[in-house]
């Protein structure tokens, strides 16, 4: 699902800034790769995110596009989010913000939580290590596939 415009600029506004900030290039292909997580809240993995530039940049390499998804992410411009057993997704929202991922399809959509934000991180945890922030997935069924399901039952009981 594509996000509004005002988001867009705002998300182009921030990675211009902190690419200017961190002294790093802003090139026709980064700004492309940026632009198409930046334009959507879909979480595209790196392959998505390389077929979908290609459409606009035909030159484009995929080694370029997964070099440059990894770059962006040291630089803090993209999360990488993992969800067990497939491939890693991107993410342009830095913002704080956790995740529901159906367990069926795959989607995965940000969603905001106070209470989740403040939830505390238990001492045995920071004994492990430093702690760089903490993020919830939250797994369930989404809509679409809940939706497909009730339907395939009514088919089969009709």
């Amino acid at each position: 699902m594509a996000v509004s415009r005002v988001e867009l600029d705002r998300r182009m506004r921030r990675f211009l800034e902190q690419c200017h900030r961190g002294g790093m290039r802003i090139t026709h292909q980064r700004t492309e790769v940026f632009r198409e997580l930046a334009g959507s809240d879909e979480h595209p993995d790196a392959e998505t995110v390389y077929q979908r530039v290609r459409r606009r940049v035909p030159a484009i390499s995929r080694d370029t596009v997964y070099r440059t998804l990894s770059t962006m992410q040291a630089q803090g411009l993209i999360r990488r989010t993992e969800v067990l057993a497939r491939p890693a997704r991107y993410d342009a929202n830095t913002d704080l913000h956790h995740h529901f991922v159906c367990a069926l399809c795959g989607l995965v959509r940000d969603f905001s939580s106070e209470a989740l934000d403040r939830l505390p991180i238990p001492k045995s945890v920071a004994s492990l290590g430093s702690i760089q922030c903490a993020h919830v997935q939250v797994w369930g069924v989404c809509s679409g596939c809940a939706a497909r399901k009730t339907k395939a039952r009514r088919r089969r009981k009709g």
